[in-house]
């Protein structure tokens, strides 16, 4: 629906559908547990819509030198929003209106509302859809771009797709990244209070500070990609590659010694912070490799590797309750989730090396129209 009809809508609209969802959590909360996973489950329908369209306009607002660090600097607006979330939630929890733990919600849902509402003031699908662009502005993006980019709505080559070695390599490596990240981003305020004992508001701030290293790392990778591309000197696979093997083996290597670190808080902030400077180096390639396989089709393939790559997402937690439950979150059920998630990274390295790809595909320039 995106690379068919545009993103800014489709994206705009699941912004306002997870606000309104999240002012309504705590009611749901207090009436009944199963309102509240179905409102979650909702929630998700719609964060998951978020992704594939977002890529879709970055296809057509982004100059193909610079899609690393374009996408760079926009995602990176994920990691500032859980530093500043983790930071508003651990204070809220304490010291909040509304019983402390709802007001949470409450700040966070009319923040979005407000948002989604600039977003679908200021916001297009694409230059051709903008009503105040300038004639010169136009001819920049056709000339950068291309018209056939900017304008085509093509056919979808499915089974070039669901065939496509490329693209499940590049699905895997995203795997590989979701199950770490977000193993880190739901699980680390669990991890920090059982085995850290560190208390609520702390805890935000704790967990909240690893972030921080992503939001200063991913937008310098991203250009240093773009600058090592545009040389001429290394082609778009290489680079790619190079950065994914080396964000993922980093990662791995904090993992690992993470495993071994005993209860010091400073030092576990600071090993932490190491695997999420990794996961900042592979990032750029896993978030942009969809545009450099087919840009007309970048939102089918994000929606194909991201939908693939949220398998991490669902299993990272379910993992972590696995592991630590049966051992009552002791550091010994950590280091095991420690070394699975290593395990994976070097997997999803390995793969997107050998089967990966920067070079735009051949069907990636079948126009012909549905």
């Amino acid at each position: 629906m995106a690379d068919r009809f545009g993103g800014k809508w489709l994206y705009g609209g699941c912004v306002l559908l997870s606000s309104v969802i999240t002012l309504l959590s705590p009611a749901a909360a207090s009436i009944h547990i199963d309102l509240l996973i179905t409102l979650r489950v909702l929630s998700g329908l719609g964060e998951g819509v978020m992704m594939p369209a977002v890529q879709a306009m970055i296809a057509r607002w982004s100059p193909p030198k610079y899609t690393s660090v374009v996408v760079s600097i926009i995602f990176v607006g994920m990691d500032f929003g859980i530093i500043v979330g983790m930071f508003l939630t651990g204070f809220l929890c304490d010291n909040g209106f509304a019983g402390g733990w709802p007001s949470s919600f409450y700040v966070c849902g009319v923040v979005g509302c407000v948002y989604s509402a600039a977003w679908f003031l200021l916001c297009y699908s694409s230059p051709y859809t903008h009503p105040l662009i300038s004639t010169t502005e136009l001819k920049y993006w056709e000339a950068t771009i291309g018209i056939t980019d900017l304008v085509a709505h093509p056919r979808t080559p499915w089974r070039n797709i669901f065939t496509s070695v490329p693209v499940w390599a590049s699905a895997i490596a995203y795997f590989a990244n979701s199950w770490g990240y977000n193993t880190f981003v739901s699980c680390l305020p669990l991890y920090m209070h059982d085995v850290l004992g560190v208390g609520m508001t702390m805890n935000g701030v704790f967990s909240a500070f690893p972030f921080a290293v992503t939001v200063a790392a991913i937008p310098v990778v991203g250009l240093f990609g773009d600058l090592l591309r545009s040389s001429g000197k290394l082609s778009t696979s290489v680079v790619r590659k190079i950065f994914c093997f080396i964000g993922f083996t980093l990662a791995s290597c904090f993992l690992v010694l993470m495993g071994h670190i005993g209860c010091n808080r400073a030092l576990g902030v600071a090993i932490i912070s190491g695997v999420m400077l990794g996961i900042s180096v592979a990032y750029p390639t896993v978030s942009v490799n969809q545009q450099d396989l087919a840009p007309l089709h970048a939102g089918k393939i994000v929606g194909l590797t991201y939908g693939f790559a949220n398998l991490g997402s669902l299993a990272a937690p379910i993992a972590v309750s696995t592991l630590t439950n049966q051992l009552q979150s002791t550091r010994s059920g950590w280091q095991n989730m420690f070394y699975l998630t290593a395990a994976i990274y070097v997997a999803g390295t390995v793969i997107f090396v050998v089967f990966g790809s920067g070079d735009r595909q051949t069907w990636a320039d079948d126009t012909g129209l549905e």
